[in-house]
């Protein structure tokens, strides 16, 4: 059956209720934010609730509930596991997916389950979507806390159909118009070697996916290889037709390093050279200043939560975005991603 609410004071500490989910009544949803009714929450309703179980019988709606509301929070459910984790994320999308051409380190702790992006504790990561830089993405994308941190570190959410419309109608023109070109450097020493992100040591399997994807790629001294590829900066969603913010242009850009090592970096490289960076799709600068309203808009929208044990998060990666906060203290957030989609721009 689908998942019927009814609740209209939504999901907030004394005011929760039960809903009908299914004829056994096992789980009740709400919202963080009632009045949004961006991102769902669904918590059991009684102990003992086989989360797996549950969500394979609730596939369908559980995707309509994803394509409305962006995004679902499972609370409270027995997942004390990245097995567990896995199983859960496999009951309601088979196909998961492996980490290729990567822009960040991770480990593979469960077949296609991965620790989160391994930054310094005290970096931010500003909201973005999962590999909007290449030429194929997840659809889905799931989050589970194996360890809440002691401070901080959520991973805070953004409705991404209310971000496009806050962006300035003429920075919109230009980046739709021109597009935006992303320029990699691997193995300068500060940034992953081509080997970690493409998951390989042989150039030829390397160059062959270039090519499919299309993008440029230069061998330079030393094992080095520089890629230059030109994305569209919005897309439409498969399924519901809303034309998304997509781009990885603020996150790639020499504007988004901290201050001091921007500095180190702009002394060795030229801005074509460093490790990575963005420009528009004509080979111009893009302005540090569009990319800050980029990134306050963003901000703006950005919806936060503190970690429990056990949580997990999924995510339609058109509809939402997502960062990270700095953070004390140990902290494991597990990854998985899913339904693989491929642009045809």
């Amino acid at each position: 059956m689908s998942i019927q609410e009814r609740v209209s004071g939504g999901f907030q500490p004394g005011r929760r209720k039960a809903v009908s989910v299914d004829s056994s009544a096992l789980v009740k949803s709400g919202f963080l934010v009632p009045e949004d009714r961006f991102l769902l929450v669904l918590e059991p309703n009684m102990e003992g609730v086989d989360l797996v179980s549950w969500a394979r019988s609730q596939r369908e709606a559980l995707e309509r509930q994803l394509l409305a509301h962006g995004g679902i929070l499972f609370r409270g459910f027995s997942v004390g596991s990245a097995q567990q984790f896995q199983d859960v994320a496999r009951a309601i999308c088979e196909d998961l997916i492996d980490y290729n051409e990567r822009a960040a380190p991770r480990n593979e702790v469960e077949k296609s389950v991965y620790t989160s992006t391994e930054f310094p504790a005290d970096q931010h990561i500003p909201m973005h979507h999962e590999m909007s830089y290449a030429h194929n993405w997840p659809t889905k994308i799931w989050f589970y806390c194996a360890q809440p941190p002691a401070e901080r570190g959520r991973t805070p959410v953004a409705d991404d159909r209310k971000v496009l419309n806050r962006i300035d109608p003429a920075i919109r023109r230009r980046f739709v118009e021109k597009k935006v070109m992303y320029v990699r450097n691997y193995g300068e020493g500060v940034d992953l070697p081509w080997q970690e992100a493409f998951q390989t040591d042989d150039p030829a399997v390397v160059e062959e996916y270039c090519r499919k994807a299309r993008m440029t790629f230069e061998w330079k001294d030393k094992n080095r290889l520089r890629t230059r590829t030109i994305r569209p900066a919005t897309v439409q969603h498969p399924k519901t037709g809303d034309t998304i913010w997509f781009n990885h242009a603020h996150m790639f850009h020499v504007s988004n390093l901290q201050p001091s090592v921007r500095e180190v970096l702009l002394a060795e490289f030229r801005e074509d050279e460093l490790p990575r960076n963005a420009f528009y799709g004509d080979g111009s600068p893009i302005e540090p200043s569009v990319l800050e309203e980029i990134r306050g808009v963003y901000e703006e929208v950005a919806l936060r939560f503190d970690w429990q044990q056990g949580d997990i998060l999924m995510l339609d990666n058109f509809l939402s975005s997502h960062g990270r906060e700095p953070f004390a203290g140990p902290r494991k957030i597990l990854v998985a991603m899913g339904e693989l989609f491929t642009s045809q721009e």
